[in-house]
Order: C-alpha cells, then structure tokens, then sequence
C-alpha cells in the first residue's frame, strides 16, 4: 500500500514539472515565450508606423512574444518610470521607440538587451560611441538618412531662394537640436536664413507656428516628437497664410505638410524587429549588430497642400517626387 502510494505521489510531481515546463515554453509546449517592454515616447502616426513594423518582423520570424506596451505622452520624466518597471518585471527586450525612451532605458539598465529607433543621433545622444560601435546591451536603426536635411536645404534654395525658414522644436529632445545643428549648417553657403522657436509641450506649438507669421516664408518641422504630434495646428497656420511647409517624413507629409526628403518607420521599425529576433534567439548579442541608417529615401510632395499653401508647382516636381 505504501509503494502504490509513492508512485501516486511521484506520478502527480511529475505531472506538475512537465505542466509547469509547458508553461514556460509557450501555449503549444514546443515554443518559448519572450517579454519585450515597449518605451514609446508619444503617440503619433510615425512612431506608431515603426512599433507595427517592429511587431511585424517578430511576428514573420514565428516567435511567441508578449508585449507591455507603455506610451510616456511625451514626458521625459515618464520615460524613466516605464524603463525602471521593465526592470522591474526583468522583461526580455526592451524596445525604445524615439530618443528618449532609448536615453532612459539605457540609464535603467546595463543587462537587459535594448533595440531603438526613430532616434536622429545614435552618438550625439550617448547611446553609442559609434555607427559600428554599438553598446553592449543596446544597437538600433537611426530615422535619420545622413542626406536628409543637405537635400532638404537644397530643395528649398533651389525653388524658394532668399527664403527665410521658421522651424520650430523641443531644445529638450537631443535627436531636435542635432537636426536643427544639421539645417544650420546646411544654409551657411546659401542666401537661406533661419528664425527658430522652442517649445517645451505640445500644448505650445499653435503659439510658436503663429508666432512666425510674417516673418518667414517657409517652415520646416524636422522629427521633433513634441511639434509632431501637434503638427495639425502647424498645417492650419500654413494653409491659412499660404506658408509651405516641409517635414520631415512621409507621416507628417499625409497629415497636410508640402514636401519631405522622408523615409518610411515602418520598415524601420521592422529592421529593428529583425535585430530583436537575432538577440532574442541567441544569434547575436546587441554589441554584435552594428546601429544602421535608413535604408533609403526619397522626396515626397503632397499636391493637396501644394494647393492649399499656394506653392508655384514645378514641372520638374514631375519627375523628382512621389506625389499624393
């Protein structure tokens, strides 16, 4: 009676280990189930394009993911708050989506492997020491082609010479003031001028666009995730006062902005994914992949606010743009 009784036991140990096996490897007991923490700094349409791209990857490459999904509403504060729970909750992966959710992950944790992008300055920002210089627990893809903002300056000497450009952004977001370091220098051999706003929410940006009435004939709003998901009261201003405006990728462009030598996040954000699948599954280490630029890029050109800014239309825009 007392063997019958040790192999009773023994039988319900062992099926509580291969239960709890089962658990640990997925739904269907053949697949291991990872934690990835999502950082997004703000929601808007770019942002929101690169975590679906991002999802996408991981979902192509078949592996079993839980996502905990936290948006920091563009305060840098909370950017903080949500890298320390991932830390917390010893989350896989932790993908940051902009610079500083990148920033405060990296702060928050020195073993949890990262992956980032919508980031303008990799290097500029701390992330890494450099494009091949990846850190030892965090790489990602830039949102920023190195030729962006010289094309940009281009197109605007070329068919707006002697245009003074109002530009607006948040002097707090790192990725901001490189680029607006990059569109100085870029018109310092050209009869271009600049007159710039700061701003320090969202809440800010209808005065800071107002602001530049009269006193510019162009605005151009680089990626700035603070004027970028306020940018319908940049577009109003301009449609209203006939003021082009150029942006700095394609979301923007369907959202009313004029023209953008832009490139698409969602296949950012899918690259980054496919540098999540190499690390979750043990193939590389982030030290291992290299931070990459934007694969392309192409300029954009929205005929409707073409119309609506009172743009002189270029037949050569015929050729050099994808229009919509």
């Amino acid at each position: 009676m007392k063997k019958k009784l040790w192999f009773m036991v023994t039988g319900i140990c062992l099926l509580l280990v291969v239960t709890a096996c089962a658990s640990d490897t997925g739904e269907e007991g053949d697949e291991q189930t990872f934690k990835v923490g999502v950082s997004q700094f703000v929601e808007h349409p770019s942002l929101d394009a690169a975590y679906q791209g991002f999802q996408a990857a991981i979902e192509d490459a078949g592996l079993n993911v839980e996502y905990d999904m936290q948006n920091a509403q563009a305060d840098q504060s909370n950017t903080a708050t949500i890298a320390q729970n991932f830390v917390a909750d010893n989350v896989d992966l932790i993908f940051a989506n902009a610079t500083p959710s990148a920033q405060s992950a990296l702060q928050a944790t020195n073993d949890i492997p990262i992956v980032f992008t919508s980031v303008t300055d990799a290097v500029g920002s701390g992330l890494v020491e450099a494009m091949d210089q990846p850190g030892e627990n965090i790489t990602g893809v830039m949102d920023m082609h190195p030729d962006a903002i010289i094309e940009t300056v281009n197109f605007i000497d070329t068919y707006f010479e002697g245009a003074t450009i109002g530009v607006i952004y948040n002097a707090g977001e790192q990725n901001s003031v490189t680029q607006i370091e990059h569109v100085e220098a870029a018109v310092e051999d050209t009869d271009l001028s600049i007159v710039d706003r700061t701003v320090s929410t969202s809440a800010d940006v209808q005065q800071a666009a107002t602001s530049l009435v009269g006193e510019v004939d162009v605005i151009y709003i680089v990626t700035d995730n603070t004027v970028v998901s306020a940018l319908e009261t940049v577009v109003s201003v301009a449609n209203d006062q006939d003021i082009p405006l150029i942006v700095g990728e394609p979301d923007s462009l369907e959202r009313g902005g004029f023209a953008t030598f832009g490139i698409d996040y969602y296949t950012i954000g899918y690259r980054t994914g496919e540098m999540a699948v190499d690390i979750l599954t043990g193939e590389n280490t982030p030290n291992e992949i290299d931070v990459e630029y934007p694969p392309e890029m192409q300029l954009f050109i929205n005929e409707e606010a073409v119309e609506e800014q009172g743009v002189e239309w270029h037949s050569d825009w015929d050729e050099l743009a994808e229009t919509n």
